[in-house]
């Protein structure tokens, strides 16, 4: 599918002739059913045996049912049935199309039927796994699905794929140690990389760190060499200081656009010789050192960052220009200003890291409210030979060593309170590394760690944490930690927590109190979403196309994930998901070209066309126009494939390919046709959002009313009010929505397109005697499945308190308070 992530997409037109398509004639159409039993998935709730005596009474219609129909046996099956029965349409009653359709467009291409005539009825996601507990439901919720599937597919319209040229070229956002391999590796492989950084250096939070668990070697002596590479690396173009503003296109040639903040130091002569920073007289709070210590106005964080030359911040910089005067090259530059770039690229890696978070908000612990409460990361910048104690671990409060020290664990990790219910994988390990570390270089302080469950699960992380104990006498005690407070006498710092295993109250003074704190998404995550119209997860991480078979993968077919921008992983872990996008970029830039399937809409009859030019002016994608002739001329390439303009049509001269107007139609009136549930409810569910966090749901068994049936969409802008009329004129009880929020919309504007349309609609439906409340706008993220299940429930509740449609004709009902 041709996808775009811009407004207005500015390149060569591919003018599409005007044209009347219809769908294939035959006299006997021949269809195809395939229902995979998906091992126990789905054969474990819904009667196959059921399904496949029902529809074998269907005239011209094979019925074939297979264990698994996305492996070999399954496949060949497929094809073969096609093949030698000549079939014109199919549907797959399977798994969700977000996971295999795309192998079976494939399979179905390769038996000779054009992809546009296979549809795909999602009975597992979003049946068998959320309707677990109840198999008659589940089965009957099956039939509607597969017959609402049955005639998308027999008034299906052939589609077609447009080829792009592939630009050899990468964008990579992130300079730590994700963006830094994946780079290198492209780089390596022959392609150009454009690698983007929003600080003044390359390396992220591994440069920051002393030693690595688990064999506390030196975190620079692997790090730098690797940066070095990069920043010298003739393929590479590293822009630091940089932040990504715009991107446009479709994958194989997405134009992007780059904002740089002046340095104010000469990259290509400055020697870092550092005696800018040693001349300068203004002293700030180190953000580098989490605020530990003092920095200039004249920042190089450390000896070996990568760049060599510092940048000078203008907001803290007084204008005394000492920098100038003891700078023998001549690298100062007051004069530098701001740079805009654009680059064409053919794909884009996200490697936006993460960041520690800030236990500020849990008061029992007391950060920032003792100064010897600090952070494991503030930590590590203390135990650094280039930190702001030169390696040696003191108290903030008194500059002394500590003699005793504590830390405490699932410090912003499993803590629903707070919003963080995911493990952060690394703090049990790092803890370990830094007690280990702290008694080899202070052998006299004693080192206490509170722990809820010690998970330390990687290749020599147990081996660790087993010898911190028997080696290094480190004490490990079994218990959460209820407070932290500080003795006003002694000034010492009092641990409050149960010894779970001993089941006894702890009271243990200490100097020192270290949290371990979990791992955050990048704050820029929210705003590069929006951007590259890729979805976040429930967490604000990004959201790969699949947890298990594609983590790097996104459902944007040139944006591609690695590291912790998907989600907390170690080094090791990065390095290993930073290859496997680095290998899955080269894979696609190996081609030529990329052949993207088209979803744009078609001029189905000129004659219906009255030159109104609504299509034109409803598209943000400026896709559409009149410039040649009184008829709609449509770029495929710029075309999103939303459905607005077909919505908008008031002739029907327009209709798109894969959603027509005939199709909707059908597949409603399949859905309401023979009906035993009560009430009866027709869902309309945004391909990108709502239908993505339903297929979340099942995945997670996040159970549901069976009454809702679902209908996948493109774009909620894609319903016009003739579809909602033909549901309620065909039983349905009920009509929900389900799209995005306003500020997700993969269209930028089709979710506010879609309610503006509905507003509209209301009147009407309440000239018709048909209670407004028994239609439904609900938004939700492609992350908050547990959020589409309580809308779901509440909905099909509401609709079954109200009674069936006409009850209102007789009964006087309650208005729902919140319709959206």
């Amino acid at each position: 599918m041709v996808t775009s992530v811009s407004k207005s997409t500015k390149r060569k037109k591919a003018k599409q002739k005007t044209s009347r398509r219809k769908p294939r004639k035959q006299s006997t159409p021949q269809g195809a059913l395939f229902i995979c039993h998906c091992g126990s998935n789905i054969e474990s709730v819904i009667d196959i045996d059921q399904l496949k005596q029902y529809y074998k009474t269907r005239p011209n219609l094979i019925v074939v049912d297979d264990a698994h129909f996305c492996v070999e046996q399954g496949l060949n099956s497929i094809r073969d049935t096609i093949r030698d029965n000549k079939v014109d349409h199919v549907v797959v009653a399977a798994c969700s199309p977000h996971l295999h359709g795309e192998l079976m467009s494939q399979t179905v291409e390769e038996a000779g039927l054009n992809r546009g005539h296979l549809a795909i009825a999602n009975i597992r996601e979003q049946c068998s796994w959320v309707h677990y507990g109840d198999p008659e439901a589940a089965t009957t919720k099956a039939r509607l699905m597969i017959d609402a599937a049955m005639k998308m597919a027999e008034h299906s319209l052939p589609l077609h794929s447009i080829d792009i040229p592939i630009t050899k070229r990468v964008l990579v956002i992130g300079g730590g140690v994700a963006g830094i391999i994946t780079s290198l590796q492209l780089a390596n492989a022959g392609y150009e990389v454009i690698l983007v950084e929003k600080t003044g250096f390359l390396g992220g939070h591994m440069a920051k760190w002393d030693k690595l668990f688990p064999s506390l070697d030196c975190s620079l002596c692997i790090l730098g060499p690797i940066m070095t590479q990069v920043n010298t690396h003739p393929k590479i173009k590293t822009l630091t200081l940089s932040e990504i503003t715009d991107v446009q296109g479709t994958p194989g040639a997405y134009d992007v656009q780059i904002h740089q903040e002046p340095r104010y130091v000469d990259l290509e002569t400055c020697n870092g010789c550092n005696k800018c920073l040693e001349i300068c007289p203004i002293e700030e709070p180190n953000e580098y050192n989490y605020g530990l210590g003092s920095r200039r106005a004249i920042i190089r964080p450390f000896p070996n960052s990568v760049p060599l030359a510092p940048y000078i911040d203008m907001d803290a910089c007084v204008g005394c220009q000492s920098c100038v005067g003891v700078c023998e090259k001549e690298s100062i530059r007051f004069e530098d200003i701001d740079r805009d770039y654009t680059f064409k690229v053919g794909a884009i890696v996200v490697a936006t890291g993460f960041q520690p978070f800030n236990p500020q908000s849990l008061a029992e612990y007391g950060y920032e409210r003792y100064t010897d409460v600090i952070t494991a990361p503030e930590l590590e910048r203390l135990m650094n030979p280039t930190g702001p104690t030169n390696g040696i671990v003191v108290n903030p409060s008194t500059g002394k060593q500590p003699n005793k020290v504590a830390f405490v664990q699932c410090v912003g990790s499993r803590d629903i309170r707070i919003g963080r219910p995911y493990c952060s994988r690394i703090c049990c390990t790092y803890a370990v590394k830094e007690a280990v570390q702290l008694r080899l270089a202070q052998p006299e302080t004693d080192v206490y760690i509170f722990y809820t469950d010690m998970r330390t699960f990687g290749k020599g992380f147990e081996e660790l944490y087993e010898r911190a104990a028997r080696e290094h006498g480190i004490t490990f005690i079994r218990g959460r930690v209820a407070e932290v407070e500080e003795d006003p006498q002694t000034k010492k710092l009092i641990i409050r927590a149960e010894d779970t295993e001993l089941c006894e109250p702890i009271e243990l003074p200490v100097d020192m109190v270290v949290l371990s704190v979990g791992v955050d998404p990048s704050p820029t995550n929210a705003k590069l979403a929006t951007i590259l119209n890729i979805p976040l997860d429930e967490n604000n991480f990004f959201l790969e196309k699949h947890p298990k078979l594609d983590p790097t993968g996104t459902y944007s077919t040139g944006i591609f994930l690695a590291g912790n921008s998907q989600g907390p992983k170690d080094i090791a872990d990065t390095v290993a998901h930073a290859g496997l996008a680095a290998a899955q970029v080269s894979a696609l830039l190996h081609r030529r070209k990329l052949s993207l399937e088209v979803i744009a809409p078609l001029l189905v009859d000129a004659n219906l066309c009255e030159g109104c030019r609504l299509c034109e002016k409803t598209c943000d994608a400026n896709a559409i126009s009149f410039e040649n002739s009184s008829l709609p001329e449509i770029d495929e390439l710029a075309c999103t494939g939303c459905g607005a303009c077909v919505a908008a049509c008031p002739t029907g001269a327009l209709d798109l390919p894969g959603y027509t107007r005939q199709q909707l139609m059908a597949a409603v009136n399949a859905a309401c046709t023979d009906n035993p549930f009560q009430p009866v409810i027709i869902g309309f569910l945004c391909n990108w959002c709502a239908y993505t966090a339903a297929d979340s749901a099942g995945v997670n068994r996040l159970r549901y009313p069976p009454q809702l049936i679902p209908i996948r969409v493109p774009c909620s802008s894609r319903l016009d009010p003739l579809l909602i009329l033909e549901a309620f004129s065909q039983g349905a009880d009920g009509v929900a929505i389900l799209g995005c929020h306003d500020t997700d919309c993969h269209y930028r504007t089709g979710v506010a397109k879609a309610k503006t349309r509905i507003d509209n609609l209301l009147p009407l439906l309440g000239e018709m005697g048909i209670s407004v409340d028994r239609i439904f706008f609900g938004s939700t993220a492609a992350s908050e499945a547990g959020h589409l299940q309580e809308l779901i429930s509440d909905f099909v509740k509401f609709i079954a308190e109200l009674g069936p449609l006409g009850a209102e004709l007789t009964v006087t009902t309650k208005t729902r308070k919140h319709r959206r």
